[in-house]
């Protein structure tokens, strides 16, 4: 079920505190927050195409009104990509969220698509891919435990396909839908009052460590700070190949004019390597051990 409305639709022109006032006497939910998705492949700088990194064709070889086919990025073995939390949000980390992502991993991966780490080095947030994947959150009090930590049974994210993923956050539970249709949700254990440190580093592919590493095709890696917006993500964000247009996509198809709906990250600090990072993270994890 939808988590916010917009009353905006419902709703003639009328002064804004009024609008307020009856749209929460009308919806059993608030309206939704109208702040635009993180683009996480812009922000992470992947239109410079670095190592590991090249363009493909995407998810739509041919869409309605555009002049060429989608672009995506083949991301290979050699792809180290990661930058400052604070860089990717500079405000506060949302409470409640969405996680959206078109993506093709390698047939039989089991890979970490995206990290996030405090700044002593302990992963709070981290979407898997492949069979049976996790869903790893944990809060500023070590909530939920490792052995709570969301599985989502019966699913395979890494079978060689493409698949729109969306994750929704809300509350004590979290939501994938899958492929527009598919919907499977979880409770999430977390404390009452959440919060995701954004002093630690974001790592795209792979977590801190690991041998494993997303090898495939990603077009579009979304945060909203709202829990509804996985619920439209292929209508607003996603849609399908031969869709009437609705709005342009965060990866536009090649040449198409620009005027993307996600926000324009400012670059305050450049992406760093990986193995810089990591070398961080383990001074961190030192003294906080």
């Amino acid at each position: 079920a939808p988590l916010c409305v917009r009353c905006s639709v419902l709703m003639p022109p009328l002064p804004l505190l009024f609008v307020g006032t009856v749209c929460r006497a009308l919806t059993p939910h608030p309206p939704c927050p109208t702040a635009e998705p993180v683009d996480l492949l812009k922000a992470l700088q992947f239109q410079a195409q670095p190592a590991g990194v090249r363009k493909t064709m995407g998810f739509c070889p041919t869409r309605r009104a555009a002049p060429g086919p989608d672009v995506a990025y083949r991301i290979s073995r050699q792809a180290q990509i990661s930058a400052p939390t604070r860089q990717l949000f500079p405000g506060k980390f949302p409470e409640d969220f969405s996680i959206m992502a078109l993506v093709k991993a390698k047939a039989g991966s089991q890979v970490f698509l995206l990290s996030m780490y405090d700044q002593h080095g302990t992963q709070q947030l981290g979407v898997e891919l492949g069979r049976s994947p996790v869903f790893l959150y944990q809060d500023q009090s070590g909530r939920p435990a490792p052995e709570d930590y969301p599985l989502f049974r019966g699913v395979n994210l890494a079978d060689g396909k493409w698949h729109r993923l969306a994750l929704s956050v809300h509350k004590q539970s979290v939501t994938l839908i899958l492929d527009c249709k598919k919907k499977v949700t979880r409770p999430l254990p977390r404390g009452p009052r959440p919060v995701i440190d954004t002093r630690g580093i974001t790592v795209f592919g792979t977590r801190i460590l690991d041998e494993e590493v997303f090898q495939g095709d990603i077009q579009q890696l979304l945060i909203a700070p709202n829990p509804q917006a996985a619920y439209d993500y292929c209508e607003h964000h996603s849609p399908d190949c031969h869709a009437q247009p609705h709005a342009p996509q965060a990866q536009e198809a090649q040449q198409r004019p620009a005027r993307p709906e996600v926000r324009d990250m400012e670059q305050t600090e450049q992406v760093r390597p990986l193995g810089l990072i990591s070398g961080r993270i383990r001074g961190w994890m030192g003294p906080a051990g």
